[in-house]
Parts: C-alpha cells; sequence; structure tokens
C-alpha cells in the first residue's frame, strides 16, 4: 500500500509538472511583430511632365502719345496645353524647386457687342482684338512637404506672344514677345513614386506693350494691356 501511495504521488507531481510546462509554451513561443512603417515620400529630384487648364484676363488697348483710349479695358480668355520640367530639392519638410513651362495658348477676347470708346461695332474701327498665342513662365517653387502631399508657393519670369489688331482680317495688326511676371500657388500629390499629380493657379501680368502696331496711317501707335489669371492641372514623372 506504501508503495502504491507513493508511485501515485509521483505520477500526480510528474502529470501537474507536464501540464504547467505545457502552459508556458506558448508565452514563450508568442513574438511580436515588428512595426511596418512606411517610407517618407521624397521629392527631390529632376521631372518632367505635361499640363492644361484654361485662362481668363483683361486686355486694354491704348495710345501714351495724346493719349487715347481706344477700346476701354475688355476681357479674355482660352484654354492652354503644354510641357514643363523641373528640380527638387528637400531639406526636412520644406521643398525648394525650379520649374520652367511652355504652353500653346488660345486665350484671346474683343470689343465685338461692347461699346467700347473708339472701337464699337459699325465704326471704321470695327474691332479691337488681343490675343495670347503662347505663354512660359521660369519660376522659383517652395513647398512644405506632408509626406505624398506638397503644397506651395511660386514665382518669377513670365513671357508670352501677344497679337494685336484693331480691325477684322489683320488689317492692323501686330505680334510681339513681351515678358513679365507671375506668381501663384499649388498642390502637388505623389500618385507613386515617381508620378505625382498637381493643379496650381497663376496671376500673370505682361505689363504694356508699347507700340504693338500702327493704325493706319500711322499716326497712332496701339499699345496693349494685357493680364491673365491662370488654372490648370499637370501629371509629372519624376526621375529618382
Amino acid at each position: 500500500m506504501k508503495k502504491f501511495l507513493v508511485a501515485s504521488a509521483a505520477l500526480t507531481a510528474l502529470i501537474v509538472g507536464g501540464v504547467a510546462n505545457a502552459a508556458d509554451i506558448p508565452a514563450r513561443m508568442l513574438v511580436k511583430a515588428p512595426v511596418v512603417v512606411a517610407p517618407i515620400y521624397n521629392w527631390s529630384g529632376f521631372y518632367v511632365g505635361i499640363e492644361g487648364g484654361g485662362g481668363w484676363g483683361r486686355s486694354q488697348h491704348f495710345t501714351s502719345a495724346v493719349p487715347i483710349d481706344f477700346s476701354g479695358t475688355f476681357n479674355v480668355s482660352g484654354g492652354l496645353i503644354g510641357g514643363t520640367a523641373g528640380y527638387n530639392w528637400q531639406t526636412g519638410a520644406f521643398v525648394l524647386g525650379v520649374e520652367g513651362d511652355f504652353s500653346y495658348t488660345s486665350i484671346k477676347g474683343s470689343t465685338r457687342g461692347i461699346q467700347a470708346p473708339f472701337c464699337p461695332d459699325g465704326t471704321a474701327l470695327a474691332n479691337c482684338t488681343t490675343s495670347l498665342r503662347n505663354f512660359g513662365t521660369a519660376r522659383a517653387r517652395v513647398g512644405y512637404a506632408w509626406d505624398r502631399y506638397l503644397p506651395y508657393v511660386t514665382g518669377g519670369l513670365a513671357f508670352g506672344q501677344i497679337y494685336g489688331a484693331s480691325d477684322p482680317g489683320d488689317v492692323n495688326s501686330g505680334t510681339k514677345t513681351k515678358a513679365g511676371w507671375t506668381i501663384g500657388a499649388g498642390i502637388e500629390a505623389a500618385l507613386s513614386r515617381n508620378w505625382s499629380a498637381k493643379i496650381e493657379y497663376l496671376y500673370a501680368d505682361f505689363g504694356t506693350v508699347n507700340g504693338l502696331f500702327n493704325r493706319n496711317p500711322g499716326v497712332f501707335p496701339f499699345d496693349v494691356k494685357l493680364n491673365a489669371d491662370i488654372v490648370r492641372a499637370g501629371l509629372n514623372y519624376r526621375f529618382n
């Protein structure tokens, strides 16, 4: 009987110990998975892209020789499409960059249908017309990155080919390329490592194009003013 009790006690201790060890196994085998942190997007590098949109603005034909306001101020509007290229340097969250672009445009307007001082319908002058035939900029950009989103401000040089006429059919007309200035803002979003999309607003002022053309017999040279508000979207490919 004594041997039976000793054997029973030993067997019970063995079973209890085994159960306790088995209960400890999952705790020792559980390994906490490492935290996966998504890499912060880096905006540095060279990029090229396409862009398109539209613009609206105001123009005026006058002469500083007398002076005479030929047209009053009239509206211009139209679309644009072109390409862009630039380079970004990122330091911390700040992104500094340079960007240039060139677009073909159809931003134009005339005094047709409005009572301008010297260019109303039905008179000898018929209509005053202004057209921005192409548009380009060379700008600096300063942005603050929230990972894959980059809001920015921008400004610099603007230039464009400006056409003006005082009669239909290009009877009295001229074309000049004029430099001005531009300022604006936008936001760019990374779609993948290399692709990003943006939308931006620019205000461009070309000032006065002096002596754009002469009204026959050339007594009054036409000076033309033009400014434009431009909204456009773009798609960029970044080489990094």
